[in-house]
Parts: structure tokens; sequence; C-alpha cells
């Protein structure tokens, strides 16, 4: 290491990185031993994370770190990112360089992503462009997980027929 170097690591030069994250209301949906997972519903569908203790149908406070969010053009097949979820870029704000926030509308729900200004230029990420986000599953981890007020999932109807029954 010469004088001109700097560390990366821990040094009082690097940029603090800003935290931001989203909060999903959810509702645990199935448990999969086998793989120790767990499924969870939200508005806009489904996330997988590690196995929580809470029983099928909790309510449950999901917070999502946006740095743990990614971005793809395309819809993402041949990667170990587990959840994948298509959305609309809403919004692109940039923070204290290089760090720029690029927010994600799934349908109801709004989710922030963490990137540099270098992906942004790189992927011509603009606002109305229709991406990807993907969250490792085990990003989400159980001490994130806190009771709390969520969707109820819709029961099936139980006579359900093919056809509208006449008067």
């Amino acid at each position: 290491m010469t004088a001109g170097d700097k560390l990366i690591g821990n040094s009082p030069s690097r940029m603090a990185r800003p935290l931001l994250t989203t909060t999903l209301a959810a509702r645990v949906l199935r448990h999969d031993l086998a793989a120790a997972m767990t499924t969870l519903q939200f508005e806009d569908g489904e996330l997988r994370a590690p196995l929580i203790e809470d029983p099928v149908g909790s309510a449950v406070a999901v917070q999502i770190d946006a740095s743990d969010v990614s971005i793809a053009l395309s819809r993402p097949m041949d990667v170990s990112i587990t959840n994948r979820l298509p959305g609309e870029i809403v919004e692109i704000a940039a923070l204290q360089a290089p760090y720029v926030r690029v927010t994600f509308s799934l349908g109801v729900t709004r989710m922030h992503t963490l990137v540099t200004s270098e992906s942004v230029e790189r992927l011509a990420l603009v606002a109305g462009l229709r991406a990807w986000v993907m969250i490792k599953a085990v990003a989400i981890s159980g001490e994130d997980l806190m009771p709390d007020y969520s969707l109820t999932p819709r029961p099936w109807p139980l006579d359900r027929s093919s056809s509208p029954k006449k008067p």
C-alpha cells in the first residue's frame, strides 16, 4: 500500500450509505418446512423469506432495506434471487453521490431501491420504465417481522360454477 492508496472498508473518507427501507403489510401464507422457508402474501404479490415462527394467517410487517433490492431490465430467470417482482419506475432521486433512490410502483406498493448513479446511467433508468425488482430471500430476516394488521386473503367461493345461474 502506498501513501496515495485509500482504504475502502471503514475509512473515514468513505461516504455513508443512506438508510432507506420499504415496509410491507403481509400475511403468512404458508410454511415450507423442508426448505425452511415461509411465503408471505402482500397486496402486490408474494415474498419468500427464511422460516418464521408465526402461524399461517398471521399478520406481519416486513421491512426491506433498499440496498437489498436490485433492478433487472428484463425478466430475471437464471438467478439465485428468489423474489422477483415486476413494476414501473415512478421516481428517481439523486442522494449524496454516488447514491440514487429509485422508487418502483408494484401496483399499490411503493418499493425503494438504492443504486449508484453509474447504474442509473448504464441501465438508462427513467421514470415510466417497466422493470423488475429483485430481493434476496435471506435479506428478509425474522428480526424484521413484527405483528401488524394486514390484508386478509379473500376465500374462494364454495359454490363455483362455470356459468351464472339463470332466474
